[in-house]
């Protein structure tokens, strides 16, 4: 009797231990899961998901160790934002990271309980993504780039490139929630420095040749494309037209000037993106957003590309030569 119940106590014992490791397995947390959302592509913007990931990887945040990343990408389409913003609310992930204006704005309007964290180029209260700087508020918080602030400056660089031009145009994406920002924005420095400013609209690839094509009519100076994500998706084909139509361009993307274009001048996206990954892994770790002031990056890069500036004929300054960050020849 007594070995019997010795061997029903194995076996009992047996069976509690084999048990034990999937009880062990289906207490173990979820790992939680980052929402990226972009309104860009993948491959353009890898330099900037690297630097997204070195903020975690600071804090000790690892895809595939601690974390994962569920990528959306709207491909320069910003009216795919809200239904890829939903899916991710859909999904419950842990945090949401929105890269870029529109997709911050998309992400804002999809929930106001999963934390988001933004870049932005503009003053996020200006265009309503948060309370104040300072104190965020709600379930957002991120940083900025401010090159709406900057966009001015464009002005001021081409006309020392082409002290002769009386009129310059900008090249705005109307479907940008930063459009109209934009646009009042140059309007006024134009005035200041006593230039005439013609806003032109592209959202569309064919928008852009017709663009250059009335730049000719217009008999403008220069040309300056500001922060956009289409824009962006697109700098090889707008630095071919600036050579072909020989129209001085100056545009906020360093990759504008690496395909040619004449000069770029921005703030740095690369700090900005890390500050983002930063922040999701501090509010991963149990911080809330509304407690995390958002960062502005002070920093802005000027990029000059001297072998354009010799196809298009232009005597550049040694001045503005030697303020640059980078020269191209």
């Amino acid at each position: 009797m007594r070995g019997l119940i010795r061997r029903r106590e194995f076996i009992t014992l047996l069976g509690v231990g084999a048990a034990c490791p999937f009880a062990a397995s289906a207490q173990q947390p979820a790992m939680p899961v980052i929402g990226f959302l972009s309104s860009a592509t993948a491959q353009q913007w890898a330099p900037l998901i690297s630097s997204f990931l070195e903020g975690l990887r600071e804090a000790d945040i690892v895809v595939g160790r601690n974390v994962k990343v569920e990528y959306r990408w709207a491909e320069g389409r910003y009216d795919r934002l809200p239904a890829l913003a939903a899916g991710l609310v859909q999904r419950q992930v842990s945090v949401i990271a929105a890269l870029t204006t529109p997709a911050a704005v998309a992400a804002k309007a999809a929930t106001e309980t999963i934390p988001i964290v933004f870049s932005t180029i503009s003053d996020p209260v200006q265009i309503g993504l948060v309370a104040s700087l300072r104190r965020p508020g709600g379930n957002i918080t991120g940083a900025t780039y401010l090159n709406v602030e900057v966009g001015p400056k464009l002005l001021e660089l081409l006309r020392e490139v082409v002290p002769t031009a009386t009129s310059i145009a900008a090249l705005v994406n109307p479907t940008n929630p930063n459009a109209e920002i934009l646009s009042h924005s140059l309007q006024v420095a134009a005035r200041t420095l006593g230039l005439e400013l013609h806003v032109l609209k592209a959202s569309t690839e064919a928008d852009l040749n017709i663009a250059f094509e009335t730049l000719i009519q217009l008999r403008v100076g220069g040309l300056v494309i500001p922060s956009d994500v289409f824009l962006i998706t697109h700098d090889e084909q707008l630095a071919a037209l600036e050579l072909v139509h020989k129209v001085p361009t100056i545009s906020q993307t360093r990759a504008f000037s690496v395909a040619g274009g004449l000069m770029s001048y921005a703030g740095s996206a690369l700090y900005a993106y890390r500050q983002v990954g930063a922040y999701t892994a501090r509010i991963l770790k149990g911080e809330k957003p509304a407690d995390l002031p958002v960062q502005p990056t002070t920093k802005v890069e000027l990029i000059f590309n001297l072998k354009t500036a010799n196809a298009l004929g232009l005597i550049v300054p040694l001045s503005l030569i030697g303020r640059a960050d980078e020269v191209i020849e």
